[in-house]
Parts: structure tokens; sequence; C-alpha cells
């Protein structure tokens, strides 16, 4: 086993023990197999689920444990120790810079052989909603550092990006899976993003990738930074919802309706019934945004049928879609530095969790990741 010398014999992390109460705690430093690794996270990127994950809105799930957990589902580090089975397997040594994926499965059946571990029939479970009880606890990304599985999916990347723009390997993945992949869009498509969060701006950087003739943003007013930066990324139209009527709006600007429409509005119940109206005859809506269980109004099963539509619900993506957002990111072509906004370290990663969902007197967040040793953050 390759490993480097031990800082020390403990981690810091941050544990959701229930909704609203995290709790940083020390964990012992677990022995490393040959089939594992010891990861020393660098940042781990937050996102709407950690937010209601946080609130206790998560629904019911064979993979996720509630609480208690150590959260962070998005994590960036460097190999700090490594087996020797582990090392061949995964192509990386000790000091390698590593993106991991959120799963990890059987490691035997095809969906793993294809590097797809949230398709696994008999998943292992999940960084960042795996029970903190199990051994070796540190199971998720708000940590000094994370136990790595055998069962675990990672990719080297390049060490000389910052750490906050390679930690986005994750909401890009998304964005190439939700308005590209699943979707099937393809040049000529006219695609409605809704919400300009950082998924919802990673999904205008896939559109463009994959060629789409037109590319639309929705946000609200408090949203008018991140609807700049929609266009510096490729976006043909921002609307602001609370100005203009997005439907009214989107069927103007596409001469009839959208072929893609890709809703990642986070608890925003109306958005669904928007995205069929604003949808153009046979086109495609893919749901990301969860809404914390809220029924949603005025969404009609017949206007789907009458105007053959295909609605599609998405979790995560597939490896394909990973690969496709590292190497977008180590070619440096866009400018993701300006989608990080806030670093914060372990010790205030309420705070950190409460900023990207609006709830502080910090303004601006668009991406906000975990970075250990990071200088805290003034907020309320």
């Amino acid at each position: 086993m390759a490993a480097a010398p031990r800082p020390g014999s403990s981690a810091k992390a941050a544990v959701l023990l229930r909704p609203q109460t995290l709790e940083v705690r020390d964990f012992p430093l677990p022995a490393i197999g040959p089939d594992e690794a010891l990861l020393r996270l660098e940042a781990c990127g937050i996102c709407g689920t950690d937010y209601e994950q946080y609130e206790g809105d998560v629904p019911p799930h064979e993979y996720y444990t509630p609480f208690p957990v150590v959260p962070g589902h998005e994590p960036l580090g460097v190999i700090a120790e490594i087996g020797a089975r582990a090392r061949e397997r995964w192509g990386v040594d000790v000091g390698d810079r590593v993106a991991v994926r959120s799963g990890y499965g059987c490691g035997r059946c095809e969906a793993c052989a294809r590097f797809e571990p949230v398709r696994c029939a008999t998943r292992g479970g999940t960084y960042g909603f795996t029970d903190v009880r199990k051994p070796p606890s540190l199971w998720g990304g708000y940590a000094e550092y994370m136990y790595l599985s055998p069962l675990s999916v990672v990719r080297r990347m390049d060490r000389d990006l910052p750490a906050a723009v390679a930690v986005m390997f994750n909401p890009l993945a998304a964005g190439f899976s939700w308005a590209v992949s699943v979707p099937g869009t393809k040049p000529g498509d006219r695609v409605v993003v809704l919400g300009p969060g950082q998924r919802g701006l990673c999904c205008v950087v896939a559109a463009r990738e994959a060629g789409a003739a037109q590319v639309i943003v929705t946000g609200l007013g408090r949203d008018r930074h991140k609807l700049a930066l929609a266009r510096e990324l490729g976006a043909d139209v921002v609307i602001d919802a609370e100005q203009e009527d997005v439907v009214a709006r989107v069927l103007e600007a596409t001469s009839g309706g959208a072929t893609v429409v890709v809703d990642t509005t986070p608890f925003a119940a109306a958005s669904p019934a928007h995205a069929v109206a604003m949808t153009a005859r046979r086109g495609r809506i893919i749901l990301a945004g969860l809404k914390g269980r809220r029924p949603t109004p005025d969404f009609f099963a017949d206007d789907v049928i009458y105007k053959e539509l295909t609605v599609r619900g998405v979790l995560s993506m597939p490896y394909d879609d990973f690969e496709r957002a590292v190497r977008l990111i180590e070619s440096r072509k866009y400018p993701f530095e300006k989608l990080h906004t806030h670093s914060f370290p372990v010790e205030q990663a309420e705070l950190a969790i409460r900023t990207l969902a609006g709830k502080t007197a910090i303004t601006g967040a668009i991406h906000v990741a975990i970075v250990p040793g990071a200088p805290p953050v003034k907020g309320d």
C-alpha cells in the first residue's frame, strides 16, 4: 500500500444529526486495506439536494440514510493513501487529484461494469447519505478526509485547476445529462432552462455544446446576476419571471414553443405546468428540480397526451456525461470560475448550505463549496 505521511490520527467532519442540526465531530482515520483509499478533501460542492437533506425534505429512498450522516456527495480531493489493488483498478496513486462519483455499487453487475453504480441492483450506497455509524464513518465530503470504498468510481483530474473550478464536475455532468443526453438534444433544438442556479447554468453550457439553435433561461428578480452570467455562457434570451409572463415570452421567442424544457427549479411547484404549456408538440420535458413533496398545481395529463410530450424525471447522470464534464472543465473553454462564489470551512457547513439556499444575509451565491481550511465567512 502506498501512503503519504498522515497529518494526524483523526479528521474533522460535519455530521447532520437531524433536520437543521449539524455538529462538527472528530473521527479516527481508518486503516486502509488493499482495495480501499483515503481521500484528502480539497472541496465538496453543495447543491439543492444538500439543502433538501438539511431540511429533512429528501423523499424516502432505499439508498439514502437521512440521519445521522456526514453530508457531501460531490467530493474532490487528493489521494492520501491507497491499497495496491485499488491503485491498479482505478489507475491512480498517492498525490493524484480525483473526482468521485456519488454512488458506490456491487462491483460485479453490468451497471457497475459501465461505471453506473446508481443503477446497480444491489447498490452499496451514496456518499453523503450513508449512516455515520457504519464504519469507518467518513462517508461524506463535508470533512477533512473521506473513505473511498472498493466500489467507488473515481476519475483523475488536472491538479493545476483551482479546486473550486475542478469540483464543478458534478453540476456540469448533470447539465450534460439533463439538457442533452436524456432529452436527446441535437443541433437545431430550442432549449429552455427553468432556473439559473449552478445546474441550470451548466445546462446552458451543455446545450450550447450540443449545438442547440436557441437557449432560453428563466429566473427571478433576485437572480439578475445569474441571468447575466447565463448570457455570458451562451443563452440567447433570459426572462425575469417576476416581470414577464414566462410562458407567453417563451412561445413568442421560440415562434411556437420549445423542443426541450429542463426544469431545475427547487420547490417551485408551478414550474412543471409551465413547462407543459411552453413546450411544442412532441417536445421533451426534463424534471430535475425536487419540489419538497409539494403538490403540483395545474399539471394536467390531458395536455401531455394531446401534445404527445415526453416527460422524464432525472436523478443522476451516466458515466459518459461525467467524463464529458471533466474534459470540458479541463479544456478551460468556459469561465467556470465565475460560477463559484463562496468557499466555507467544514466548521461552517450549516452557513454554507443556508447561503446557497438564499437563507442568510450573504448574497450572490451561485456555486458554493465546503473547502477544508478555508477562512471563516462572516454571516448571520
